[in-house]
């Protein structure tokens, strides 16, 4: 795959799993990488890594739950020096408690901010900019839980759904400006969240094969996986 160094990459959600590698596999080329998360020790940790492979690297310590936070932040990392690829990762996968028969209504409330309003608004601000420049990248990270009708994960499943839902029609909106938008709906992946799931997990993938794939989904002009 073909990376600028000129580029300035954003990743959410890398202090961890799937944005963690995903950080990791730019940083070997040489990109800028604004990378955002939750816990600051693990984040910096991250960005060390991404340092020492010879990337420049900008933290942000930010909860997606918080979507005015995420929105104004989009416009201040893009206002200091412009996003030309962005790469949402937000993958809150809480699932049904043991024993409870619904999943409890405050959990299903913080799956539809984290993986759905979040990077949706996000989306939609860095769509905006970069329309207006005529060019860009945006990957928003799905799940195949989004074709899926899943008992134990009805908040997850329909977060994800929304979201493929609306990147599809971000992709048609913003394609005649020169934007790409790519979703990416993988299946199991080797992380914490991953090994939480109840059951078998068939054709699992490891960070950072996951990571290179989505990688060259980005690189394509605009595509499902």
């Amino acid at each position: 795959m073909n990376v600028s160094s000129t580029n300035r990459i954003l990743i959410t959600g890398a202090s961890g799993g799937l944005g963690a590698a995903l950080a990791r596999y730019y940083a070997a080329h040489n990109c800028s990488l604004l990378l955002w998360g939750r816990n600051h020790d693990r984040l910096e940790a991250v960005a060390g890594e991404c340092r020492h492979a010879g990337a420049t690297v900008t933290t942000r310590l930010l909860d997606l739950s918080d979507t005015d936070a995420a929105i104004a932040a989009v416009a201040a990392d893009d206002a200091e020096a412009a996003i030309t690829l962005a790469l949402l990762v937000a993958g809150s996968g809480d699932i049904r408690a043991p024993g409870d028969r619904v999943e409890d209504a405050a959990q299903v409330a913080r799956l539809g901010l984290v993986n759905f309003v979040a990077p949706s608004a996000m989306a939609a601000a860095l769509a905006r900019l970069m329309a207006a420049r005529g060019h860009g990248g945006i990957v928003l990270v799905g799940s195949a839980a989004a074709f899926h009708a899943l008992p134990f994960a009805a908040g997850y499943a329909a977060s994800k759904a929304g979201l493929l839902r609306f990147a599809e029609a971000l992709r048609l909106g913003v394609a005649p400006h020169g934007v790409r938008v790519t979703v990416v709906s993988p299946g199991f992946i080797d992380t914490p969240a991953g090994r939480a799931n109840p059951g078998a997990r068939p054709f699992q993938l490891q960070p950072a094969d996951a990571a290179a794939r989505i990688a060259r989904a980005a690189a394509s002009a605009g595509c499902s996986w």
